[in-house]
């Protein structure tokens, strides 16, 4: 009687670990189940690919290169240029109109770059120092020019600002000149090319002097 009792234990308890190995096998676990892919970091409707860099933060817009001159200091640089006039000179040179010698300006600067004859007088070029003398045949200067690249941002309304109207105009082939008196003495020229409208170089220039031009 115990034995069979005992048999039928054994029975039941083979039949429930046989069915709880069957479950086992049927479902994995909660560990064996494969890892979750992580969330997606992007909010719906945002782009995959890298971000972007981002933008720098905008900065002052660059001035253009075509931009005015500062008036204050073309105010300035017209004014200076008037006072060496009326003592016949220009910026860049220690020689002036009606009272320097070409021959004096060759003992300190040496010989011009070139001399050419332009109406009664000669010219004498120094190329790098962008200045030329006309004088005649006394030696005797009567025009200094100056092509200094400072110039050439000038326009004539920007001149006529400072300096007011010209007392007159003159025009030598594609060349507007505008000339005002700078003293009793003295003429400070603007030369002005039809092709730019800015200055291409100025003249201080003594007529009394180029009147005279062939004496000595």
């Amino acid at each position: 009687m115990h034995t069979i009792k005992r048999m039928k234990l054994l029975t039941a308890a083979a039949a429930g670990l046989l069915a709880l190995t069957a479950c086992q096998s049927g479902a994995p676990s909660a560990a064996s189940k494969p890892p979750e892919s992580a969330a997606p970091s992007q909010q719906p409707g945002t782009a995959t690919t890298p971000e972007a860099p981002a933008k720098p933060a905008p900065s002052s817009p660059a001035a253009p290169s075509n931009a005015e001159p500062d008036s204050a200091s073309v105010e300035t640089q017209l004014k200076d240029m008037l006072v060496l006039a009326r003592k016949g000179q220009v910026k860049g040179s220690e020689y002036a109109a009606h009272t320097g010698l070409i021959d004096e300006v060759e003992k300190k600067w040496g010989k011009a770059d070139q001399i050419d004859s332009a109406g009664k007088g000669l010219y004498a070029t120094y190329k790098k120092r962008g200045i030329t003398f006309g004088f005649n045949k006394g030696e005797l200067i009567f025009d200094v020019r100056s092509y200094d690249p400072e110039l050439h941002k000038l326009t004539l309304p920007v001149i006529e600002k400072t300096l007011g109207k010209p007392k007159e105009t003159a025009k030598n082939g594609d060349d507007q000149i505008y000339v005002y008196q700078a003293s009793e003495q003295f003429e400070l020229k603007f030369v002005i090319p039809a092709a730019t409208g800015k200055v291409d170089h100025i003249s201080v220039f003594s007529p009394q002097d180029a009147k005279n031009n062939m004496a000595g």
